[in-house]
């Protein structure tokens, strides 16, 4: 049984994507960032970082527990324990490993600042907005540009279509049209359609707050506490 830690972000979505189309058993824990449950001592023992997603396998490589924080780390720990959506031999798994790290070290970064300044900072900053804008437009033209020959980020579909695809559900508040976009956009709509991927997109849906951000998650998020040493 996998214990997951988690919430409905794209990171979160990015492993209740890969449990459900794994099919390995999984129960949910919810960890409200909104309310400050990122800071608890309980979850830094196992996410020292204080983010979602992180897990819990009672069942680990050795036969004992094995906790793992980082949405990229457990991507790449839930498919080599299921066998699948890996390619097995080196090119093929390369392909696919060095696709799941622009996510990680580009997409991700990057359209989460575009979020921020376009519509959480404080003070609307054009040069930030402007920013972060065209940074989200010039990733969805290298996606594109990608996907112009292949059905998939990595020939066959695998963990880096899954920590892409979370992120783009929400292109137009990052300024982006997607219909300028085909090829990602047909890819798009291929990934939404599986249906373990219309159920991983539900986990946790129905606990997360809808409407404007409250005072006081935007300091939990936003403020000093997000910063203290713990």
């Amino acid at each position: 049984m996998i214990d997951l830690y988690s919430w409905a972000t794209p990171n979160g979505h990015k492993i209740h994507i890969m449990l459900e189309e794994t099919g390995l058993a999984y129960r949910v824990h919810p960890v409200d960032i909104g309310r400050g449950d990122q800071f608890e001592p309980s979850f830094l023992a196992i996410s020292p970082n204080n983010r979602i997603p992180a897990i819990v396998d009672q069942e680990g490589p050795d036969g004992r527990p094995i906790s793992i924080f980082e949405s990229g780390a457990i991507l790449l720990y839930l498919a080599e324990k299921a066998g699948k959506f890996l390619p097995k031999d080196m090119r093929g798994r390369y392909e696919a490993i060095q696709w799941l790290m622009f996510q990680m070290g580009g997409v991700g970064p990057m359209l989460g600042q575009a979020h921020h300044f376009r519509a959480y900072a404080p003070e609307k900053i054009p040069y930030a907005i402007d920013r972060y804008t065209k940074e989200a437009g010039r990733l969805y033209g290298v996606i594109d540009h990608r996907l112009a020959d292949r059905p998939f980020i990595a020939g066959e579909y695998s963990i880096a279509d899954m920590a892409i695809f979370p992120w783009l559900r929400s292109w137009e508040r990052q300024g982006v049209d997607i219909a300028e976009y085909p090829h990602l956009k047909r890819w798009f709509d291929t990934i939404a359609a599986r249906p373990a991927v219309e159920r991983g997109v539900k986990v946790l849906t129905d606990r997360s707050r809808s409407g404007p951000m409250s005072e006081q998650e935007r300091e939990v998020l936003f403020g000093a506490k997000q910063y203290a040493r713990r």
